[in-house]
């Protein structure tokens, strides 16, 4: 039986969140910049359902401010290479999944950070799904570049909105929350968006939300698998209609070290501080399938593992590590929430591992 591996890239592979990054690193309070944006990003895709919006949506939301304050894509591309961090063990786990079966990476990151890390990765890049961007080719007039720079001041001066996890509609946030949203409307939609610059809104698209499922149907109609031999890992609300095309279609889908929107649409959660855990779990579907797989991780042990003949020596490796593997069920369900968004800030630090 021919199964496949397909993963996210930021959080399963790095602990890198590239654009956030190049923001904070090219703009003056950058981060706060691309926080304020990526919590509006979950609004607009989780709660408004903002037609022709989608999670991940804020790669292209922050390119104009990056335009503004003169980055380039050679820039963005020396500081991708020069910033990779992975997740412990990564190159190791791709190298040995990609012995047993073909792997891809859909990722919403930006092409240049795909790149560099394909490159250091000795991943071929012809099986990566990303962001493509070519900031080079747009042209900012003096006025424009002035204006972006103030908005940009503007929105960094914003609260960072705490969204409720019981949010269903905007009325369920608080009024000061709802003016934030309106003036980003504003910002984004009535202004930026008139500006000559405001064309890359339409000719980025980024690799998030229904994307990353269009990119698996892709990957298996040229294939010919069908999505129950297809195991997908992610960790985002950018994973959330991967996870479930994957989930549904009885492929397997994996949270690593996810947030809310990864783990209650996920199959299994894995928190861990190494890689190696999701090529213990990878190998138990690429052998097996789904259905031995979940039974091994609900009956989680060295003589079910060895049952499923995991590879001993990538075994002894774990054995030491911080590793919780579970199946996602309805009476777990919010303690592993709770649990993996801990652990996804220990592993990827407060700010990063705070988006969305």
């Amino acid at each position: 039986m021919k199964r496949i591996f397909t993963s996210d890239c930021e959080g399963p592979i790095s602990k890198n969140d590239n654009a956030y990054e190049i923001t904070a690193y090219y703009i003056p309070n950058g981060g706060k910049l691309f926080t304020v944006i990526s919590r509006y990003d979950d609004v607009l895709a989780d709660i408004v359902k903002r037609e022709g919006y989608k999670a991940g949506d804020t790669l292209k939301l922050i390119l104009p401010f990056l335009k503004a304050y003169g980055v380039t894509d050679k820039m963005m591309q020396d500081f991708s290479a020069k910033s990779l961090i992975l997740i412990p063990n990564s190159k190791e786990t791709l190298a040995y999944i990609k012995k047993m079966a073909p792997a891809f990476i859909v990722s919403t990151s930006y092409e240049h950070y795909l790149r560099a890390l394909c490159e250091y990765m000795e991943f071929p890049y012809e099986n990566v799904f990303c962001t493509k961007v070519c900031l080079d080719k747009y042209e900012l007039s003096h006025s424009e570049r002035q204006r972006l720079i103030e908005l940009a001041n503007e929105i960094a001066n914003m609260p960072i909105m705490d969204i409720p996890k019981d949010a269903k509609r905007l009325s369920d946030l608080p009024e000061l929350y709802r003016d934030i949203i309106k003036r980003l409307d504003e910002i984004f939609w009535k202004e930026i968006a008139k500006m000559s610059i405001g064309k890359i809104f339409n000719d980025v698209n980024p690799m998030g939300g229904k994307e990353k499922a269009i990119a698996i149907m892709q990957i298996c109609e040229k294939l010919n698998i069908n999505l129950d031999n297809v195991v997908y890992v992610g960790d985002s609300i950018t994973d959330v209609e991967a996870l479930t095309l994957v989930r549904d279609g009885g492929g397997l889908a994996v949270a690593f070290n996810g947030n809310r929107y990864a783990v209650k649409n996920a199959d299994v959660a894995i928190l861990s501080e190494t890689s190696l855990a999701i090529a213990v779990v990878a190998e138990l579907f690429l052998r097996h399938g789904k259905d031995v797989t979940l039974k091994v991780v609900e009956k989680w042990s060295e003589k079910t593992l060895q049952e499923g003949r995991v590879n001993e020596t990538l075994l002894q490796k774990i054995r030491t590590s911080n590793i919780k593997i579970a199946a996602v069920k309805e009476d777990n369900i919010e303690l592993l929430i709770e649990e993996s968004e801990a652990f996804r800030k220990i592993v990827r630090g407060e700010a990063v591992g705070g988006l969305g």
